[in-house]
């Protein structure tokens, strides 16, 4: 394993977040960020008993208190000379479909504090540690990854709360993307167009078959591509979705 670099997930739960997490841990010790314990206790104890190292730690990312609490706890596991060979910002403001008239402002909060907000304090609170990762040599591109979606680029009806956090995370990935890749850190936002396989949405699409939805496995196989991609060929946005998805 890399010595001194870890890899930060924010986010983690079933389906892209602990996928994220398993691809990771093969190469770094991972960090995983979840408000709720019992979202990353079982992962944790899983990479740990297969021969990797992961710790967890409650943290709410739209705060910057929370993370700058989370940035000692690593700092205290694997020392202050800790640098992130990536960070992965997979949080959301919450899914909602529902009339415009009958949305309270205060989901609209919530959805603007844990996206948009929140990918604002993750990206200051670990964005030193990826230009140190660059200090120390990192053998990839140290990169931060946002999780965006469909309505980060397609704002549909009914959508205006989800939606308007999305887009406001892709604008901040594009600017931190041209302020940081000539520092030698790659910033990528990928769009996830479409339903993801994991337990909650089993019975989702079913009359479509198995290729209706996105693998999360195979979106942490995305990530760690765009995270091992030279300097020469950032993709700053990566755009994926089951083959029979209408766009």
């Amino acid at each position: 394993m890399a010595s001194k670099l870890v890899a930060i997930i924010a986010g983690v739960g079933p389906g892209t977040g602990a996928s994220v997490a398993r691809k990771f841990a093969k190469t770094y010790p991972v960090v995983l960020l979840a408000r709720k314990p019992e979202n990353f206790e079982s992962l944790a104890d899983e990479i740990n008993k297969n021969g990797g190292k992961a710790i967890g730690i409650s943290t709410d990312v739209s705060s910057k208190d929370s993370l700058a609490s989370a940035l000692s706890a690593i700092e205290k596991e694997f020392g202050t000379n800790v640098g992130a060979a990536a960070a992965i910002f997979n949080a959301s403001g919450g899914f909602l479909r529902k009339p415009f008239l009958e949305i309270d402002p205060s989901v609209f909060e919530q959805s603007l504090n844990v996206s948009a907000l929140g990918g604002i304090v993750f990206s200051q609170a670990f964005l030193p540690l990826l230009l140190k990762a660059k200090e120390q040599g990192s053998e990839h591109p140290p990169t931060l990854i946002f999780t965006g979606a469909t309505a980060s680029v397609k704002s549909s009806a009914q959508l205006a709360s989800f939606s308007t956090g999305k887009w406001a995370l892709r604008a901040l990935s594009q600017s931190l993307a041209k302020e940081f890749g000539p520092q030698g850190i790659h910033v990528s936002h990928a769009i996830i167009d479409g339903v993801i396989d994991i337990p909650r949405t089993k019975e989702w699409l079913k009359d479509l078959g198995p290729e209706a939805k996105l693998s999360s496995d195979g979106i942490a196989n995305d990530y760690w591509y765009l995270h091992t991609q030279p300097a020469t060929n950032f993709t700053w946005e990566l755009d994926t979705r089951p083959a029979v998805e209408k766009w």
